[in-house]
């Protein structure tokens, strides 16, 4: 016998054509793979596929990691956070301008657009940031958060593997070029000065 929840409505006769067409559609959409999202979580989603953290992750798993971030609107010369606080999590820039600066009164390291990265380090650790980062025209901006992440990571182990197994690639990738850039570096320096 089967249960009755799980079995489709029967369709009164009295009803026509109309009401079977739409307890059909009723459960086509009920069951199908990949629901309609809402505008703002499609949109976090889209902007996600372009973060290397999240490269070849599924629409399913992208929406899954959404449901953890934390939205929040910066106003210019507002500071995301300053160097040397605590790594609390990532950030990833929805639509705006911020600037990566190791000191206030230096021009800035680097300046971040529309779906560009930082400070994914703290999803590992909470060692305090080696710069600042601030908000240089409106933002709004997606957090995710170290606490988050090990949640993630607990309840869903694939999707948080893969995560990690792109974090660490990102980061060896990081460290390559620092060992090529010190060496080039040694290079054109030649050898240490002796007296």
């Amino acid at each position: 016998m089967p249960l009755s929840f799980l079995s489709r409505p029967k369709i009164e006769q009295s009803g026509g054509a109309a009401e079977a067409q739409n307890a059909n559609a009723l459960w086509a959409n009920l069951f199908k793979a990949d629901l309609r999202r809402d505008p703002e979580e499609a949109e976090c989603v889209e902007v996600l596929k372009k973060v290397p953290l999240f490269e070849g992750i599924s629409n399913r798993e992208l929406s899954v990691i959404t449901r953890l971030l934390h939205k929040r609107t910066y106003q210019a010369e507002e500071f995301v956070f300053h160097q040397n606080d605590p790594g609390l999590g990532m950030y990833v820039i929805l639509h705006g301008t911020v600037a990566i600066m190791a000191e206030t009164n230096r021009p800035p390291l680097a300046e971040l657009h529309d779906g560009d990265f930082f400070g994914e380090l703290a999803l590992l650790d909470e060692l305090p940031r080696s710069a600042g980062a601030k908000a240089t025209a409106p933002s709004v901006i997606l957090g995710f958060f170290q606490p988050d992440f090990f949640s993630l990571v607990d309840r869903h182990p694939r999707l948080g593997n893969k995560i990690l197994l792109r974090l660490a690639r990102m980061i060896g990738r990081r460290l390559r070029v620092m060992v090529d850039q010190t060496r080039a570096l040694q290079r054109e320096l030649g050898p240490p000065f002796e007296e």
